[in-house]
Formats: structure tokens, C-alpha cells, sequence
């Protein structure tokens, strides 16, 4: 796999270790101050010691000497060279240095107590203990007052040795760490990398589920896959069954068109050229109107005029497709009534696309409504939470059972010059408007009613 920082392998590797690298970085600061507090208390603990040491010698020798062991505790044994100045009682030189640290303050320092300040000795900063206890020297006694004192560089250079002992244990479990995580994550990812190698693989045409094992974690992620994989193909099939449907519908008028053409081309007088003429128009307005049906069925299909939806006026709707469509009603000697809600009825729709479901069963009972045909009516009202649209007409009679057989594609009850498609893009309209197109039992004719959702 690669390493792209767009790499699934390299996103883990960044989320598991920039919280552990940010972790390491506050340890290893409150490492380094947990070193230089144990340095100090290691140190004074050494300073006092030496202290103890020198003014028990001085005690014992009355300032003459110091034995071998204290003089031990005065080398590099404590971690660091060690000074030391002592005075007696009156406050008289004993031993030491010549010239110890001065004190910043006066730290008024009782018998039998120490205390501990930093100064300047030999233009270096150094940690000095004061030791003040009751001695007697020279036969004198009184208090003795012992400093001690070290060079803060050899704390310092103490501590750093314990931090930086620390930190480089700290990088290289981080390191080892590091190792781990990105050789473990693309162990750990090996299903997935043998997932893309298998989907690589496939065939252009191979749309079917994929059957493999996988992570718990991947499941969801496959299972959408295959869902997915398995609406493609619906899709597909849909798509192909269309262009199967619709070559079969337009080939036949194709044929005729062109047969009346040759027809009228060899007609031998005038009038039978007309005739022929008229029969030619009739038959390419057809073929017109069943591609128009064909060209929305198939943007119906795709949702492609869904976007101008938006909250209408049903019955203004309704009351428009009427008037439009009223001039063939009554040219075809039909009674046409329309009976309006006579209020406004908000529904969220496409109102090019509810027109034109109208349109298409206002034209399936003109055209299916046979011979007896003589009245068609129109009822638009509010039904509950449901604007209702019902268009009945008196012409033959239509089931409810027959309801999935009318709105499907190219399916008709009866041989007839329609296309089959009116109904079912009515229905498929009606659905994309979260609707329902149905046929309602009724005495005598056919009534198919349009029901949708009233807008909030």
C-alpha cells in the first residue's frame, strides 16, 4: 500500500502516535523536573553529611584535622568537588576555605539548626549549607559555624545525565512503538488491501454481491457496497428493459410512417393522395407522442424535474388542466364537469410534472373510455391530511384489480392506438411526490384517484 499521507495506513499511524508522541513530550519535561528535585535532595544530603562529618573532626581534633573518611566525603565520591569553611566560637577561622560564600541575607540561623541558600563563589553559582551547633575548640566553647557549600553545574549536569538517561529510554520505546504500529496497522489492514485486489479484479459486467471474509469492522462498509452493487444492477436491468420496450413501440410506428410515405408517394390521383396525407400526419403525431411519453418516462426514472418541486396550489392545478383540456372533452361530444374545492390546497410538487399526470388520465378515458363514453367529472377536495383528485368517467368499466396491469409500462386491458405509458407515468409521478394513484370500485365506468400529501 502506499504511504500517501491520504493513506488510510497513514492516517492511523499519525492518530496512534501523535497522542503518544504529545504524552512523551509532557513525561519527559516532568521527568527532567523530577530529576533536578532528586539531584538537589541527593546533593544537600551529601553537603549535610560532609557538614556533620567536619564538625564532629573539629570537635574531636579541635580543628587541627580532618580524618580520611570526611576528607573521602570533600571528593568527586559525592558528584562534585565539595568546599568547606569552619569557624569556632567568637567566630574565629578554624578550617576551610579562606573566603566562603556570603550569605544574600542574614538568615538568623539558631544553635543546632541548618539552612541552605544559593551565592556566588569564585564567579560560579553554588548550593551552600550552614551548619550552626554548641562545640567546644581550644577549650573554648560556643558555637561552631560549618558551610559547606558545591558548585550548582555539577547538580545540574547530574540531572540532565538522569533526564537524558530517561528521555533516550522514553525514544526508543517510542520508536519501537512507531515500528510496531506501522508494520501492525498494515498487518491489520491486509483484508482490506485483499478486498481491493479482489473488486480489481472483476469484470466491468460483474455487478454481483461480494462473498468474502472480512473484518467486523468492514462488514457495513461491504454490505452497503453490495447494496449498492445490487441497485446498479437493478438500474441496469431497468435501463435495458426500457431501450428493449421502447425500440419495440417506436419500430412499429417507424414502419408505418414509412409505408404510408411510400403510400402517398404512389398515390395515382388527388384525393387519394390527401387521404393518404391525413393517414401519414395521424400516424407521425403518434409516433411524436410516444416519444415524448418515452423521453419522460425515462427523466422520471432518474428524478431529473424533481428539482423545481416546491409547495403549489393543487386546485388551481386541476382547474388549469381542465380549461386546457376541455376543447378535446367537448369536440369528442363528451360531457366534461369540474368540481372545485373552492379553497386553495398547498401540496409539494412539480407542477409541469402533476399537469401533465392529469393530462395523461384525462387522455386514458378519452381514448380507453369506448363507445359509451358520454360524461367525464372531475372532483378536487381535501381528505384528511390528503389533497384528492378522483376523475370518473361513464365509458367501460375498470376493476380494481386490474390496477397493477394499467399502470405498467406498455401494458394495456384492451388492444388500442394508445402507448400504454400514460397511466404508468402518471403513477410514477405521483410516487416521486410521495403520492398514490389508484382505482376506486365504483358502480359503473372507471374512476382512478390522485392522492397527495397536504404541504405543512
Amino acid at each position: 500500500m502506499k504511504t500517501a499521507p491520504h493513506t488510510l495506513r497513514f492516517r492511523l499511524f499519525v492518530l496512534i502516535l501523535t497522542p503518544l508522541l504529545i504524552v512523551s513530550l509532557f513525561l519527559g519535561y516532568w521527568r527532567f523536573s523530577v530529576a533536578q528535585q532528586t539531584a538537589n535532595e541527593l546533593f544537600d544530603r551529601g553537603l549535610l553529611s560532609t557538614a556533620l562529618a567536619i564538625s564532629r573532626d573539629v570537635a574531636s581534633s579541635e580543628g587541627d584535622a580532618l580524618s580520611p573518611s570526611t576528607r573521602d566525603l570533600l571528593t568527586d565520591a559525592s558528584g562534585g568537588e565539595v568546599f568547606y569553611h569552619a569557624t569556632g566560637p567568637g567566630g574565629y577561622y578554624v578550617t576551610g576555605y579562606a573566603y566562603p560564600p556570603i550569605e544574600p541575607t542574614a538568615l538568623g540561623a539558631e544553635p543546632q539548626t541548618t539552612s541552605y541558600f544559593e551565592a556566588i563563589y569564585r564567579d560560579e553559582p553554588v548550593r551552600v549549607l550552614k551548619l550552626t551547633e554548641n562545640a567546644q575548640v581550644g577549650g573554648i566553647t560556643g558555637q561552631t559555624i560549618i558551610r559547606v557549600w558545591q558548585r550548582m553545574s555539577d547538580r545540574n549536569e547530574f540531572a540532565r545525565d538522569l533526564a537524558l538517561k530517561a528521555a533516550a529510554l522514553m525514544g526508543a520505546l517510542l520508536v519501537t512503538l512507531a515500528l510496531v504500529v506501522w508494520f501492525g496497522v498494515q498487518l491489520g489492514l491486509r483484508p482490506l488491501n485483499d478486498l481491493q485486489d479482489a473488486i480489481d479484479k472483476r469484470s466491468q459486467n460483474d455487478l454481483s454481491p461480494i462473498k468474502r471474509a472480512v473484518p467486523g469492522e468492514v462488514k457495513e462498509i461491504v454490505r452497503t457496497l453490495n447494496r449498492l452493487l445490487g441497485q446498479v444492477s437493478d438500474s441496469i436491468s431497468a435501463q435495458q428493459a426500457f431501450i428493449s420496450d421502447a425500440a419495440h413501440q417506436l419500430r412499429n410506428p417507424a414502419a408505418g410512417i414509412l409505408a404510408m410515405a411510400e403510400a402517398v408517394k404512389s398515390a395515382k390521383t388527388n384525393a387519394d393522395r390527401e387521404q393518404r396525407i391525413d393517414k401519414l400526419l395521424y400516424a407521425a403525431k403518434h409516433s411524436a407522442h410516444v416519444t415524448e411519453q418515452l423521453l419522460s418516462l425515462e427523466r422520471l426514472t432518474y428524478g431529473r424535474d424533481q428539482r423545481d418541486a416546491k409547495e403549489i396550489d393543487l386546485n388551481a392545478i386541476v382547474s388549469d388542466v381542465c380549461t386546457d383540456f376541455a376543447y378535446l372533452v367537448l369536440k369528442q361530444d363528451v360531457r366534461f364537469e369540474f368540481n372545485s374545492a373552492g379553497q386553495p390546497i398547498k401540496v409539494f410538487g412539480t407542477e409541469v410534472l402533476l399537469k401533465e399526470a392529469i393530462k395523461n388520465i384525462l387522455d386514458n378515458a378519452l381514448t380507453h373510455g369506448g363507445p359509451s363514453l358520454s360524461t367525464i367529472v372531475i372532483n378536487c377536495d381535501a381528505d384528511g391530511d390528503h389533497a384528492k383528485v378522483s376523475i370518473w368517467d361513464d365509458g367501460k368499466d375498470l376493476h380494481p384489480d386490474n390496477a397493477t396491469k394499467i399502470f405498467g409500462r406498455f401494458t394495456q386491458l384492451e388492444p388500442n392506438s394508445g402507448s400504454g405509458l400514460g397511466l404508468a407515468i402518471a403513477n410514477e409521478i405521483v410516487q416521486q411526490s410521495n403520492g398514490s394513484l389508484t382505482v376506486d370500485p365504483v358502480a359503473k365506468g372507471a374512476q382512478i384517484t390522485m392522492r397527495l400529501p397536504i404541504s405543512a
